[in-house]
């Protein structure tokens, strides 16, 4: 009887003060500080603002061309022919379809370069990351953005941000 109370007890108070004695650490960055001011962030955000004012260019002087052949065009309409100004009006509404369809197909282009330039920007800071994770044992990274509250001693953003710049 002794012995059952014994062997009883001593389960009972193994499992009982069994403690789970693991660390982990979390700690979290804000990736759109990190792209805003990285050098790498920062050169592809120029290179989408080029390519976009160019577009926005491009679209401009065109539209103002197209104006202004359609403004001369319609000062004519009373020196052409029917059948010649309505034949001049349909080249001009071709070349505006022709034009939009240019500048929706330039709109998907840098759309395919600004996706394809942050998918290379997050592959490369995810290497960033992974180094940093493994060098201070860290086991968790999360993105600022997804967090409701967290002490401030938790944010590595700017420890990332001059590794990620050195790298």
């Amino acid at each position: 009887m002794m012995k059952k109370t014994f062997v009883t007890l001593f389960i009972f108070f193994f499992f009982y003060n069994t403690h789970v004695f693991s660390q982990v650490s979390i700690a979290f960055i804000d990736v759109n500080y990190i792209y805003a001011n990285s050098k790498t962030g920062k050169k592809i955000i120029k290179e989408i603002d080029n390519k976009q004012s160019k577009i926005n260019k491009d679209f401009k002087d065109y539209q103002n061309k197209l104006n202004k052949e359609r403004d001369d065009l319609l000062s004519k309409k009373n020196v052409l022919e029917q059948n010649e100004f309505k034949k001049k009006i349909s080249e001009l509404e071709n070349k505006l379809i022709k034009y939009q369809q240019e500048i929706s197909k330039k709109n998907k282009d840098l759309l395919n370069f600004r996706n394809k330039s942050k998918n290379d920007f997050a592959t490369s800071l995810r290497s960033t990351l992974e180094k940093y994770a493994k060098d201070n044992k860290i086991s968790l990274i999360l993105r600022k953005e997804q967090l409701l509250l967290g002490e401030s001693g938790l944010d590595i953003t700017k420890e990332i941000l001059e590794l990620f710049n050195k790298s």
